[in-house]
C-alpha cells in the first residue's frame, strides 16, 4: 500500500512513530496549571536549535507563511523599505507578502539556482546612506531550487556596510536539518515551521526573535492581531497562550526536541549531509545535474535535479507516484515542468533514500530517460558503504 511508502517530498516530511503518538492525546485543558510544565521547556529547548541564547522563541498556531507573517507585522510599519533577493520559489513569494502588506520592495533579481548575493546586498546597503531599508530578508535554503545560502555572508554584508537594518531569515527548510546560528548569525527573527526538520504535522510556526527585534514592535504600526508577539510573550510568560493552543502539536514538539537532542544536534546535522552525499552520487551517476550552481550552494535537505531536454519533470513525478506510490517533489516557479526535487530531510536514513533513489530510477527507466538503471542506486550504494559508521 502506497502510504507504507516513505514521501521523498521537502516536507511535510515522514513522521516517526515515537511522534504520531506523543501527538495522540486525550483533550486537555491547556489552562490547567500542567501545561506551563509542557511548554516552557518546549521554548527553552528551540533556543539550542535555533543557536541562540539571547533571542526568544514564540510559538504560533500556523505553517512557516505565517511566521513570515508575523515578522513583518511585529516590526515594521506601513511604508518601510525593505531588501530582498528573488532566487526562487519562497523568496518569491515573501517578496508577495511584503507587497500586499504596503511595505516598499527593493528587489534583486537572481538566477534560479544561485543563492543570496552577499555582494548585491552590501552595494545595495551603502547606497542607501539615509538608512531607510529597515529589514533585510533572506531565505537560507531555497526548497525550489535545492539552495542554501551563506547568512554568515549575509551579515559580513550589512557589517561592512554598517547598516542598522534588521535580518530577517527563512530557515523552515533548514533548521534542525543543517546547522542555524543565529546569535553568531546575528539574525533578528528566523522563521521555521514544524513539518520539515521537526518531523512533525504542519501547524506551527516556530520564530526566534532578537532583542533588537523586539525592541522594534514598541514602534512598529503595521496591523497585528493573532500574530502579534508581545501579546503572546505576556501570555507565555504566565506559561500560557492567549488563545487556545494546538496541545498536540506542542506535545509533539516537546517529543521531537528529545529525539533531537538524544541523537546530539551535530550528529543529526552529519546525517542530513551523508543522506545529501548519497543522493548526488546517484544524480551523478544519472548524468544529470542538480539546479544548484556549486557545491558551495548545494542544500542537504533537498536535491533539485534538472532533466533532460525534452522530458517533462511533472510528468515523471506523476509516473512515479501513480505507478509506484511514492511521492517526490514537483518542480515550482521557474523549475516547473524542468526538474523534480528528492527531499532528503527529516526521519530518514540510508536504507530508507536507498529506496527512494531505486523508485525514481525505475520512473525514469518507464519514461525513456536516458539512464542505466541501476547506475544511481550502485553509486549512492558505495558512498554509504563507505561511510557507514
Amino acid at each position: 500500500m502506497s502510504d507504507q511508502n516513505p514521501v521523498f517530498i521537502p516536507g511535510p516530511t515522514n513522521i516517526p512513530d515515537r511522534l504520531r503518538s506523543a501527538m495522540q492525546l486525550q483533550t486537555r485543558d491547556h489552562r490547567a496549571p500542567d501545561f506551563v510544565e509542557t511548554l516552557r521547556p518546549v521554548l527553552h529547548q528551540c533556543k539550542s536549535v535555533f543557536g541562540t541564547e539571547s533571542g526568544e522563541v514564540i510559538i504560533f498556531p500556523a505553517s512557516g507563511t505565517g511566521g513570515w507573517e508575523a515578522a513583518i507585522c511585529n516590526t515594521l510599519s506601513p511604508g518601510d523599505k525593505v531588501l530582498v533577493a528573488r532566487y526562487g520559489m519562497f523568496s518569491h513569494r515573501w517578496i508577495d507578502l511584503c507587497r500586499r502588506h504596503g511595505l516598499e520592495v527593493q528587489v534583486i533579481d537572481c538566477q534560479w539556482g544561485s543563492g543570496a548575493p552577499a555582494d548585491r546586498f552590501e552595494e545595495a546597503l551603502r547606497s542607501d546612506t539615509g538608512h531607510e531599508i529597515k529589514a533585510l530578508l533572506v531565505t537560507h535554503n531555497e526548497t525550489a531550487t535545492g539552495v542554501k545560502s551563506d547568512i554568515a555572508a549575509v551579515r559580513s554584508a550589512l557589517d561592512r556596510a554598517s547598516h542598522p537594518a534588521m535580518l530577517f531569515v527563512d530557515c523552515v527548510s533548514s533548521l534542525a536539518s543543517m546547522p542555524f546560528a543565529m546569535d553568531d548569525w546575528g539574525v533578528d527573527v528566523a522563521v521555521a515551521g514544524s513539518q520539515k526538520g521537526f518531523m512533525l504535522t504542519t501547524g506551527l510556526a516556530i520564530l526566534a526573535v532578537s532583542p533588537k527585534a523586539l525592541a522594534a514592535t514598541e514602534c512598529a504600526t503595521l496591523p497585528r492581531a493573532f500574530f502579534d508577539f508581545q501579546v503572546m510573550r505576556a501570555a507565555n510568560e504566565q506559561g500560557g497562550y492567549p488563545y487556545t493552543p494546538p496541545l498536540q502539536l506542542i506535545h509533539g514538539l516537546r517529543e521531537s526536541l528529545r529525539m533531537l537532542l538524544e541523537e546530539g544536534l551535530d550528529n543529526v546535522y552529519a546525517r542530513h549531509h551523508r543522506l545529501a552525499e548519497g543522493v548526488r552520487c546517484a544524480v551523478r551517476a544519472w548524468g544529470l545535474e542538480l539546479c544548484a550552481r556549486s557545491p558551495d550552494l548545494y542544500s542537504d535537505t533537498v536535491s533539485a535535479i534538472l532533466v533532460p531536454e525534452g522530458f517533462d519533470s511533472n510528468e515523471l513525478t506523476d509516473h512515479a507516484f501513480e505507478k509506484y506510490g511514492v511521492s517526490f517533489g514537483v518542480g515550482l516557479g521557474e523549475m516547473d515542468g524542468a526538474a523534480f526535487r528528492i527531499g532528503h530531510l527529516g526521519s530518514l536514513t540510508d536504507v530508507m533514500v536507498l529506496s527512494g533513489l531505486a523508485t525514481i530510477e525505475m520512473a525514469m527507466a518507464d519514461l525513456n530517460y536516458p539512464i542505466d538503471l541501476g547506475s544511481g542506486v550502485s553509486a549512492a550504494q558505495d558512498y554509504f558503504r563507505r561511510t557507514a559508521s
